[in-house]
């Protein structure tokens, strides 16, 4: 299932792009998207074909979870979500824009609002959030601009570079979503 915007589009991981998120992901050993998704955790590479027999075995986990964000045809991203804690139904969204040409022109944004939307009409949730830092402001701004709201703070508990940063915690519930979403 595609699930289309204005200038993004959405959709199930196939095969045959696994060559072109590996590139991505693991052929730079430190690409510029790591600088902004949790940098403080090692970037653990993998060989082409570790990740692409990896993705291949758990596919039907990726499909659940995953979605590849594409522009015009070109992949420039994904968007996932994880649950911190399934049995109270507490779902968390991530997303990473891959490619620099295509950071503060609102694909994120765009991307969020269009999966945000997908996850609460597809599941049972009261709520959707985002965990980021401190340091990455693009995605607390796009998380601020689809509705969400600052929910927690956890102070100094990030360091990085030799500067400590907040881990942030932001979300919204059904209701505040549904109330501003376009019908």
């Amino acid at each position: 299932m595609k699930i289309t915007g204005q200038r993004v589009t959405l959709r199930k991981i196939e095969e045959r792009d696994l060559p072109t998120l590996w590139d991505f992901i693991y052929s730079d050993p430190s690409p510029q998207w790591k600088n902004w998704d949790a940098p403080y955790f090692e970037h653990k590479h993998l060989t082409r074909e570790e990740y692409i027999e990896s993705s291949i075995k758990n596919k039907s986990r990726s499909d659940e979870f995953q979605r590849i964000i594409e522009v015009d045809g070109t992949i420039i991203g994904t968007i996932g979500y994880y649950w911190e804690y399934e049995p109270t139904r507490w779902l968390e969204a991530g997303i990473v824009i891959y490619d620099p040409s295509y950071w503060n022109g609102g694909y994120g944004t765009e991307a969020l609002s269009l999966w945000v939307d997908h996850l609460f009409q597809s599941k049972e949730i009261g709520r959707v959030g985002i965990t980021t830092w401190s340091g990455n402001e693009r995605m607390m701004k796009a998380a601020e601009k689809i509705g969400m709201k600052l929910e927690g703070r956890m102070r100094k508990c990030r360091y990085y570079n030799g500067v400590y940063y907040d881990s942030i915690r932001m979300g919204m519930i059904r209701e505040e979503w549904e109330e501003q979403r376009p019908l």
